[in-house]
């Protein structure tokens, strides 16, 4: 696997997402793709990318505006967000949340996977699809290519929302996920070919554990210089407090989207609140579910990050 390059083979499309809409790109030699599968650092990472393209902690547009999301289905037509995209005459950092095997690849462009807990990554989805306003379920069920099975809010019961999240797929290649798509097999799409020079790995808990020097090692793969004197700023914006201090700056559509605003988006940063919640029955599915998509090596990594002593792409 080492020696072949990513293809393009699947087509996601649902409520969410549609990997069609990357149809007709055209990547310039410097673009950033940020890809996650869903609630694993994605925006945390786009601010930090943020930080060090522009080198100041304020921005004149949203953070958003800055990197937009091209396969979200629910935002706008297809043409538009394209425009967009070719719009920008920053250094483009743009946002997916495809696995590799429906997302182009450029070899180019880089790439940077932010992996997290399947777990941790539960809990954050559990809190970000019950926060959607009216106005949110409307979105993500109507416009273009509008969804044949719509978006439902899960009921109340968390583990039973766990159950199906764990056992059930939305496409006929994925064993879990559901409503979405599945955490596992986009990480495992990525793992195949972390030995690819532009595709960088980076964990949730390694961002929480060493932010600065996380940042360095992002900074080092997009050839990014920084004036030493400017770290110290751009290290405290990057904080999850900083971030939730200045959530404005991901613009004005969260108070739209999510029930408290931005404020629930970035809800509370942290990891093991499934401990308190998840039974070891529970577990079991998650043990199983693992157990058909990642290898051990990976199933070690997303738990615990350079804490497993694995380091992706590094034999």
């Amino acid at each position: 696997m080492s020696h072949a390059l990513p293809q393009r083979t699947r087509i996601y499309q649902c409520h969410h997402i549609d990997s069609t809409r990357w149809d007709g790109f055209k990547p310039r030699p410097d673009d950033i793709i940020i890809t996650t599968a869903l609630k694993a650092g994605t925006t945390w990472t786009q601010r930090i990318v943020s930080l060090l393209i522009f080198q100041t902690t304020e921005l004149p547009m949203s953070l958003h505006s800055y990197s937009p999301w091209i396969d979200a289905r629910f935002i706008g037509p297809k043409a538009e967000m394209m425009m967009i995209v070719e719009a920008l005459d920053n250094r483009r950092f743009i946002k997916s949340h495809l696995p590799l095997d429906a997302l182009p690849y450029f070899e180019n462009v880089k790439y940077i996977y932010v992996g997290r807990d399947t777990r941790d990554v539960f809990m954050s989805a559990w809190n970000h699809v019950n926060a959607y306003t009216p106005m949110a379920l409307e979105m993500l069920n109507s416009g273009e290519n509008a969804p044949a099975e719509p978006f439902e809010q899960p009921c109340g019961d968390i583990r039973e929302f766990w159950r199906v999240w764990m056992t059930r797929g939305r496409y006929e290649w994925e064993h879990d996920g559901y409503p979405n798509w599945s955490h596992l097999y986009h990480a495992r799409s990525y793992w195949d070919f972390r030995h690819l020079p532009n595709l960088l790995f980076v964990h949730y808990n390694d961002l929480k554990a060493d932010l600065d020097g996380q940042m360095r090692r992002i900074s080092r793969f997009l050839d990014i210089d920084v004036d030493e004197q400017t770290w110290p700023a751009l290290v405290d914006a990057a904080t999850f407090a900083s971030m939730k201090r200045d959530a404005h700056l991901l613009g004005p559509e969260m108070d739209m989207v999510f029930e408290g605003g931005a404020q629930r988006f970035l809800y509370k940063g942290t990891n093991d609140r499934w401990r308190d919640i998840l039974t070891a029955e529970d577990l079991e599915l998650y043990e199983a579910a693992a157990a058909r998509t990642l290898t051990p090596e990976l199933k070690l990594w997303l738990e615990q990050g350079a804490a497993s002593g694995i380091e992706p792409g590094v034999d």
